[in-house]
């Protein structure tokens, strides 16, 4: 494949490559959502096609070998059953999609596609729950060494981002696409304190790398950790 892949371009390449096989090509995340931080962020897809097999990796390599070239991740491959039957495994990641995501090749995938209320809320008590034992456990480990310390805070942000447009989504309120006015948002309704936040949300906006100036004293640190704990403290209470 001579030419290097963009996103333009995948559409009609991943097409030609799999025929009628593929049902659906999404792009979805930060890309979809108009937050894209080139360098930092990373293009995701969703490839739905017909059933997983050899010929369909035989079709595909060179495709996703031009693709992870270009610095992108490998797409995400469901068949179009998993994909029908999946909502309840992974409502969080299906609804963020939803509100987010662009078609580009293959037919919309989302008609007849439900989630749950009561399977958004349980999945979002276990991954926060999960994410706060994780980040407590790094702070354990990394408390005296803050360029690692940052580098696991700016690593966990994004997810705890998508946790607070479910847990928004979940409450009824609107949700903002961009970092600032999400956190703002999601401050509001939950209770944490947001101000002390700026360098990281300034950095998941594409400004400069976070840097902890006071060390693990700099007041960011204590604020995110406690962020997040009171982020899970508010969804275990709506069980």
């Amino acid at each position: 494949m001579s030419s290097q892949l963009t996103i333009d371009t995948l559409g009609d390449v991943v097409t030609h490559a799999l025929g009628p096989r593929l049902v659906a090509l999404l792009l979805y995340g930060s890309a979809a959502r108009g937050t894209h931080v080139p360098k930092r962020s990373d293009v995701n897809t969703l490839l739905i096609c017909d059933a997983v097999d050899g010929a369909l990796f035989d079709a595909l390599a060179p495709v996703v070998r031009a693709w992870t070239k270009a610095g992108h991740p490998a797409p995400l491959i469901l068949t179009e059953r998993e994909w029908r039957e999946s909502a309840e495994a992974f409502p969080i990641e299906y609804e963020d999609m939803r509100e987010a995501h662009r078609l580009l090749a293959g037919r919309d995938p989302w008609p007849g596609v439900r989630v749950e209320r009561d399977h958004l809320r349980r999945q979002l008590e276990h991954e926060l729950m999960g994410k706060l034992v994780r980040l407590r456990q790094a702070y354990g480990a990394l408390w005296a060494e803050p360029k690692r310390l940052a580098g696991v805070i700016v690593g966990s942000a994004p997810g705890f981002f998508t946790m607070l447009r479910a847990l928004l989504r979940l409450a009824g309120k609107p949700v903002p696409g961009r970092p600032e006015a999400l956190v703002s948002a999601s401050a509001a309704l939950i209770g944490f304190t947001a101000a002390e936040l700026a360098p990281l949300i300034r950095h998941a906006e594409g400004g400069p790398a976070l840097r902890l100036e006071g060390g693990a004293r700099d007041p960011l640190v204590a604020t995110y950790l406690a962020a997040v704990a009171r982020t899970a403290e508010y969804v275990n209470g709506l069980a």
